[in-house]
């Protein structure tokens, strides 16, 4: 591997929505973005280090494949439980209750505009998963 691709890091992921504001509120009020721009009704949200860009199109939610989904870990079981008991409070379309794969407890929900995300932490994985992880 050459030292130009292991400096190389994910800057950002791109997600299609028929309703780019509401997406672009749920990064914001649940995943801590703010919003940095926006043209065409479409939008670029960023946290340190990470963007997202909500891409307006027109009609019809975008159809994802059923487990495509994108990740955010947590530091703790109980970050994982708040978030989970928050979404549900204020009716956020869940897919999973909280559950344990072995790799860390874990709970699944859809953003408006379709995309579905994995909440996670790895605080309470079986050791045999823990050298899969980065520090």
């Amino acid at each position: 591997m050459t030292d130009v691709i292991k400096s190389m890091k994910l800057n950002h992921l791109s997600f299609p929505s028929a309703d780019t504001a509401a997406t672009a509120r749920f990064f914001e009020h649940y995943l801590g973005f703010t919003i940095a721009g926006t043209w065409d009704n479409s939008y670029i949200l960023k946290r340190p280090g990470f963007d997202v860009v909500i891409d307006h199109v027109s009609g019809d939610e975008p159809a994802w494949p059923k487990a495509f989904h994108a990740g955010f870990e947590l530091p703790s079981f109980d970050a994982v439980r708040e978030l989970y008991e928050r979404f549900k409070a204020d009716g956020v379309e869940m897919e999973t209750d909280i559950f344990n794969n072995g790799r860390g407890s874990r709970f699944f929900c859809r953003a408006p505009g379709g995309v579905m995300f994995e909440l996670n932490t790895r605080s309470d994985a079986a050791p045999e998963y823990r050298g899969t992880f980065d520090d």
